[in-house]
């Protein structure tokens, strides 16, 4: 009977510690395995066994993580007091280390993408920030990437996602658009008067060397005119219009001379 009670005991204490020495981990997860108090390795995807109390495991998430740092308050290196905040994409890369050599991994990050950011802004002049935030992205994903990587993390990607600035300096701005919009307004009219100017210059030498052109343009210019059949037109008749004429009467009072002789 005293064996049958041992031999009870044993199975159901088997039976609490089988389950405890299977583990399962998914596809994106692995087990950071501690025997002892001593770092064994991580282990997964999938079923593997550990010694129960012996062993103990702690799972961690191998997904991108989104991290997004709330807008912060710096003043640029040239002296302008901006708002920015921005987002993080990282990821584990060294289960071990994420576990192993820092406390928490994504606390410890947020906090280095805080501070990388408030210092690489104070380094930057506005225009650099608003023109160039690429390099200003690519910057931060650097630095922050150099930082975290002892604790087996991986910096992908850095954006600066929103700029804003003190209402004065909006202020500046617009005006400093709208005075650069006027700017090349007369600039593109000053060309166009110009290329007109030029191309009349030409056509007047032209019709200089051709008188006939200058009359086609003058009649032209008559047909056009009359078209509105609601004006009055006073013109001038061009000397040369009664110079050929008078020589048209000249050689017809001539021609009539000759035959009749």
């Amino acid at each position: 009977m005293s064996g049958l009670t041992t031999l009870t005991t044993i199975v159901i204490f088997l039976l609490i510690l089988i389950p405890s020495a299977i583990k399962i981990v998914k596809e994106y997860e692995r087990g950071v395995i501690f025997r002892l108090g001593r770092l064994v390795g991580a282990k997964g995807p999938g079923l593997f066994f550990i010694i129960p109390i012996i062993d103990k495991m702690v799972k961690v998430d191998l997904r991108v993580v989104t991290l997004d740092i709330p807008s912060q308050e710096a003043i640029t290196k040239d002296n302008v007091t901006v708002k920015v905040n921005a987002v993080v994409y990282f990821r584990v890369i060294d289960p071990s280390a994420a576990i192993v050599n820092v406390a928490d991994y994504k606390q410890a990050t947020w906090q280095i993408a805080q501070t990388t950011l408030r210092s690489v802004l104070g380094q930057s002049e506005l225009d650099e920030l608003l023109a160039h935030r690429d390099k200003i992205n690519a910057k931060l994903q650097q630095i922050i990437d150099e930082q975290t990587e002892p604790w087996g993390i991986k910096v992908s990607t850095v954006e600066v996602k929103d700029v804003e600035l003190p209402q004065s300096m909006q202020r500046a701005m617009a005006r400093q658009a709208e005075a650069e919009r006027e700017k090349r307004g007369k600039i593109i009219h000053a060309e166009g008067e110009y290329q007109a100017a030029k191309t009349l210059a030409e056509a007047a030498k032209l019709m200089t060397k051709e008188p006939a052109a200058l009359q086609l343009r003058y009649l032209q210019t008559l047909t056009e005119i009359s078209e509105e059949k609601n004006s009055t037109i006073i013109f001038p008749v061009p000397i040369e219009f009664m110079e050929a004429f008078g020589s048209l009467i000249r050689k017809k009072a001539e021609d009539d001379g000759s035959t009749e002789d």
